[in-house]
């Protein structure tokens, strides 16, 4: 299974970005996606995770400015980052719990990250 985030890039304080992540490969299903965002010298943080049916769940420090979205045909999901900040400048990496097979266990997969640069 591969993940592949694109949209990150530099961006003024205020502004807004549109990330996405397109999951290929051997896939029964997906559970959970999301994404998680890692700055230089801290640990990665969850930033939002939407479920199959689509419950959104936001960190707090984002929550009013980002939106979580998915397309389940098309394997995809989304982040609307809007009046970013500069403290959102991080690596967003993509995770999606994907089922492989019908008969089996599910486990997490990740994209390589994407950066995104908020400047002031």
């Amino acid at each position: 299974v591969q993940l592949v985030e694109s949209g990150g890039g530099l961006v003024q304080a205020g502004g807004s970005l549109r990330l996405s992540c397109a999951a290929s490969g051997i896939i029964f299903s997906i559970n959970a996606m999301g994404w998680y965002r890692q700055a230089p010298g801290e640990q990665r943080e969850l930033v939002a995770t939407i479920t199959s049916d689509g419950i959104a769940n936001y960190v707090d420090s984002v929550k009013g400015r980002f939106t979580v979205t998915r397309d389940n045909a098309k394997k995809m999901v989304y982040l609307q980052m809007n009046n970013l900040k500069p403290e959102d400048t991080a690596v967003y990496y993509c995770n999606a719990d994907v089922k492989n097979l019908r008969f089996g266990q599910s486990r997490a997969y990740w994209g390589q990250g994407t950066q995104v640069t908020v400047s002031s």
